[in-house]
């Protein structure tokens, strides 16, 4: 019997292994998962930061006499010491960024004021008050308070944060090196000079490798192609098994009478999970594992099964193999209505667009075959249609995978 995708999941899921953790300088972790919590190493901000141009007072000051002219004793910059404000009536002049000077409760910007020499007095139509145009210690985050849980991606804000509370180096899940497969005769090389009518260039591998490069969560990704000839299948397959941290295979996983891959695993030692899936595109796929726990994924070789398979199941267990908190899909309304022929889920590439609420809808896009490559372009990922019916009303919540 089939499993339903959610149990291919959760079967994935118990199988592969975690990856291991290395340091990686600042500079160079974007897009790498984080292993550790980054912790704030003092309060932020770490102290009572000024957010206007302008002078920094006495608030009493002006409440007291709002037309009273005070004076001017000093200019303070963005990092330097603060001076302070011991004398009634007086100001200090003030960048924004700079630490508020001890004594001050109060900034007013300059447009709310006449300066003249060194007086400076408040505009009948401004107003004065405590903690006016201050930024206070602390009230972002308190010192030790996590600012970005381990599992996370990061990008530039979270490197900025790093930055912030100086983690120069992070200690971020290793990238594993993965060998992908395009297997079948009819393939031939990109550049090759001639092609026959029934053959065909390769392209699942080139799909693959861009995919995994733009989710970040591959290191080195080396491409192969084998034809169905059974010694050289069981040669390379022994090579890249001992030589990469993760397999994925297109093509050879059906039941024709040269689709070797899954027999030639067995006989290398791989134990198979599962094979075949309850699901249009992408019915005939294989996962398994080496005695090392190398995980094999051998996907359909129609190029929209393969990219379909990528997205629901690769890539998901590569960022649970990182530590990464877990890709919740999108939840979105079916912009049509949509049927098709039960037992089996339908993985439906969809357009994604949003109405003037906010909305976001999927407009179905349906594929000719599994193997029309180019009715992929232009949409924004699938959506998951349950085998338990055979008809989606417009409007129906349905769960939305988006492609990298």
């Amino acid at each position: 019997m089939l499993l339903t995708p959610a149990q291919a999941t959760e079967i994935i899921s118990q199988q592969v292994p975690t990856l291991s953790s290395e340091d990686c300088a600042l500079e160079h972790a974007h897009g790498r998962i984080t292993r550790v919590d980054l912790v704030a190493d003092r309060p932020m901000p770490p102290f009572n930061r000024v957010t206007m141009d302008g002078f920094a007072v006495r608030s009493t000051d002006w409440a007291a006499n709002p037309q009273a002219a005070l004076k001017v004793t000093g200019y303070q910059a963005a990092g330097m010491i603060p001076q302070e404000i011991s004398e009634v009536g007086t100001a200090i002049e003030i960048a924004t960024g700079a630490a508020l000077p001890h004594g001050a409760d109060a900034v007013v910007p300059y447009e709310d004021t006449m300066h003249e020499g060194d007086e400076v007095r408040l505009l009948e139509t401004a107003t004065c008050s405590p903690g006016q145009s201050i930024h206070p210690t602390g009230s972002d985050f308190s010192a030790a308070q996590v600012l970005v849980a381990k599992g996370t991606m990061l990008t530039g804000r979270e490197i900025a944060v790093g930055a912030t509370i100086g983690a120069a180096r992070i200690r971020v899940a290793a990238r594993p090196s993965i060998a992908v497969i395009a297997t079948g005769d009819e393939l031939m090389e990109v550049n090759a000079p001639m092609i026959a009518p029934q053959q065909i260039r390769r392209s699942n591998d080139y799909a693959i490798r861009a995919a995994l490069l733009q989710s970040h969560l591959a290191g080195r990704v080396e491409r192969f192609h084998l034809r169905d000839h059974r010694p050289d299948i069981e040669s390379k397959l022994r090579e890249v098994l001992a030589s990469f941290d993760v397999i994925i295979l297109t093509g050879g996983v059906s039941k024709g009478k040269r689709d070797h891959i899954p027999e030639v695993l067995a006989e290398l030692g791989a134990k198979q999970h599962l094979r075949g899936i309850a699901q249009r595109p992408g019915k005939p796929m294989w996962f398994g594992t080496t005695p090392r726990r190398t995980p094999i994924f051998a996907l359909p070789g129609n190029p929209v099964s393969t990219y379909t398979c990528l997205h629901r199941y690769v890539l998901p267990a590569l960022r649970q193999m990182a530590g990464a908190r877990p890709l919740i899909p999108t939840t979105v309304a079916l912009g049509q209505d949509f049927s098709f022929g039960r037992p089996l889920a339908f993985m439906l590439p969809v357009q994604v667009s949003t109405d003037a609420q906010g909305l976001h809808s999927a407009a179905p896009a349906p594929f000719n075959t599994s193997g029309d490559l180019g009715g992929l372009l232009g949409t924004d990922g699938f959506v998951e249609l349950s085998a338990d019916s055979d008809h989606f009303p417009a409007g129906t919540p349905v769960a939305l995978w988006r492609w990298v």
